[in-house]
């Protein structure tokens, strides 16, 4: 897979679960999607979803999806699969597929993803994702799953994770700002401290996930292979 997040999250798994299984709950933290919606007539042993992500103000995109996840297994582990698809020509993605694992250990639960995609727009959108789409992809699902993390380990409701996010980011910058008064040496401090400093317990940054797997990569779940596309 092309993207690869992970976050070890101190909760009982059937919160963890119960938070990422149901679209409803999904959706209020995962900063890739303003709306994911459940379909109706699902595939025998999968659910259909539709999704809806604001881009800009005006401009949003959706698409559809099927998912399947396996909740009791032999190995311990919980794992979930996902394909999708936009038909919209707005939309860079064009297609893509991915999974969930739920790894228990004794410090909590190791919640972990890989996906990947294909674009649209020709070389034109193969030159954005490599250079902006696909980072901003991977941060934004780093910063999602910690902002998922606070919410179960600390019982800060997403919305709220966001507030203080946005505080915080805000509160960086008047330090810049404020820093420019005092000569032209002082600016560059004030950065470094900005990016540098730690965020709060109650903030979500995705400098917390790792974006690597450590040691031989985790393989996609056999029931990816066996889910039909949308």
């Amino acid at each position: 897979m092309g993207l690869y997040v992970e976050a070890l999250i101190r909760t009982d798994p059937d919160v963890l679960w119960e938070r990422t299984q149901d679209p409803a709950q999904h959706q209020r933290w995962d900063l890739r999607f303003t709306v994911i919606s459940p379909l109706p007539g699902p595939p025998e042993g999968a659910r259909r979803f539709r999704y809806a992500t604001r881009v800009l103000p005006f401009l949003t995109v959706s698409g559809t999806g099927t998912s399947a996840g396996e909740r009791l297994r032999a190995d311990g582990e919980r794992v979930s699969a996902l394909r999708f698809a936009s038909a919209e020509r707005l939309s860079l993605l064009a297609e893509g597929s991915g999974y969930w694992r739920y790894v228990p250990t004794a410090d909590g639960v190791r919640f972990l993803t890989g996906y990947d995609y294909r674009t649209r727009w020709g070389r034109f959108g193969a030159v954005a994702d490599r250079w902006a789409f696909r980072p901003l992809m991977g941060w934004a699902t780093a910063w999602s799953f910690d902002r998922l993390r606070v919410w179960c380990e600390r019982g800060v409701a997403p919305a709220r994770s966001l507030a203080y996010a946005l505080l915080e980011a805000a509160a960086r910058v008047l330090l810049v700002v404020a820093a420019f008064p005092f000569g032209p040496a002082a600016p560059a401090p004030a950065v470094l401290a900005a990016l540098l400093a730690p965020p709060s317990p109650l903030t979500p940054a995705a400098r917390r996930c790792l974006r690597r797997p450590v040691g031989r990569p985790a393989a996609a779940p056999s029931l990816l292979t066996r889910l039909e596309r949308p």
